[in-house]
């Protein structure tokens, strides 16, 4: 697989999806750009990169041209799930900031965006992102639009924001991103995501009415059958906590202390007939020098998963950290001067297609021996103009272990 059969080739697959032939070019221009070694990925300098004159092909590629960006979407979709696809696939659900100027921008307004760790005027997205062995990519995306917006329908119709698009809390929107996973190729068995999604009981709900098993942050607070997550865990005995690993970061595995308590099941969405099929779980993961940093989860998962494959579950969370860095500093992810509501969803999803296209060649270079990541060969490239009983358990059994237990 070289970088530039395999760009063409992703062309091919979503080129139907552009009617016109000038479109597909245009199209693919301003995918390369986004490709492309451009200092900012702003529509005049990749129109310099493309050769063109002035950015107005690309303003109307993303504002007024005839096509569908939840097409490409289930496209990008079905080419993570045929190269990126495992048994076992981890969709993970967060969002993240875009800074911008002004109130005329879909969804914009002082807000806080854990990007930037402060209230800033922002757009916010939420997004799904695709985590296996193999790989992970950016799969899915909704804007958030607070009720400033929804309930100023002439600001709305000026985004050019659909008039049926009502409020949604970020939470309604992860689950509109869980169904359309549930809905596409992509090979899943697993939800993940942070204490802003995990509190919520009916976001859970869904995952476990769809078959999916999920390792969901939630915050101390989170009560548990009655008591808060973070009290059940302060009675936990020091045997409770094993050093484990959950993945490996960019100074090697992380590595902090975890205790696993079995919960109670719930008939109704436990069990088979009279057999319990699945188990729920509470964790907590302890920093190891910090050990007054703790964090929680709720699990819920086969009733064979170990605490220890628990605990690589939660590790994956951080992949969708690692995807959004990727496709901001290489792929413009967050470099768009775009206002309306659709422009805003055509960008995001060309960029999550450029995405997904480095994280297949990513993929493909490591299957055989290379490294995660290696540079594309741009400077050769044909379109370079210029340059009941709670138990806590053993990680490794997952089976009740220890002296502790507490009973309802």
């Amino acid at each position: 697989m070289t970088w530039e059969r395999e760009l063409d080739t992703l062309f091919l697959r979503i080129g139907h999806r552009f009617g016109r032939a000038d479109l597909r070019r245009r199209m693919r221009d301003y995918v390369r750009g986004l490709l492309a070694p451009v200092s900012r990925k702003n529509g005049w300098q990749l129109a310099e990169f493309a050769g063109h004159h002035t950015p107005d092909g690309f303003q109307r590629l993303l504002n007024a041209a005839n096509w569908d960006a939840d097409d490409v979407r289930d496209d990008l979709q079905a080419y993570v799930a045929e190269h990126l696809g495992v048994d076992g696939g981890v969709l993970v659900i967060d969002d993240t900031g875009f800074v911008k100027k002004g109130t005329t921008s879909a969804g914009v307004q002082r807000q806080y965006s854990g990007t930037a760790g402060r209230t800033e005027n922002c757009q916010i997205g939420v997004f799904a992102a695709y985590a296996t062995t193999r790989g992970r990519a950016l799969v899915d995306q909704e804007l958030y639009l607070p009720k400033s917006w929804t309930e100023d329908r002439e600001r709305c119709r000026a985004a050019k924001v659909p008039d049926e698009r009502g409020f949604a809390t970020k939470g309604e929107l992860a689950k509109r991103l869980v169904l359309r996973a549930l809905a596409s190729d992509l090979p899943l068995a697993w939800v993940a995501a942070d204490s802003a999604y995990g509190q919520e009981g009916r976001f859970r709900r869904l995952i476990e009415q769809s078959g999916l098993g999920y390792v969901l942050a939630v915050p101390k607070s989170q009560q548990v059958f009655g008591p808060r997550i973070d009290y059940l865990f302060a009675q936990a005995p020091g045997e409770a906590w094993e050093t484990i690993s959950c993945g490996d970061g960019a100074k090697g595995p992380r590595r902090y202390h975890w205790a696993a308590l079995e919960l109670p099941t719930v008939a109704e969405f436990d069990c088979q007939g009279e057999a319990p099929v699945r188990r729920r779980w509470a964790l907590a993961r302890r920093s190891i020098s910090k050990s007054q940093e703790i964090a929680y989860f709720l699990a819920y998962a086969p009733r064979e998963t170990t605490v220890a494959d628990l605990v690589r579950i939660a590790g994956m969370r951080w992949q969708i950290e690692e995807c959004f860095q990727a496709a901001k500093n290489e792929c413009g992810l967050d470099q768009y001067e775009v206002r309306r509501y659709v422009g805003w969803f055509r960008h995001i999803t060309l960029a999550m297609l450029a995405h997904a296209y480095l994280a297949v060649m990513a993929a493909d270079a490591a299957g055989k021996g290379g490294a995660e990541t290696l540079p594309a060969p741009w400077l050769r490239s044909p379109w370079q103009k210029s340059a009941g009983s709670w138990h806590f358990a053993s990680a490794r059994t997952a089976k009740p272990g220890g002296r502790f237990a507490r009973t309802l």
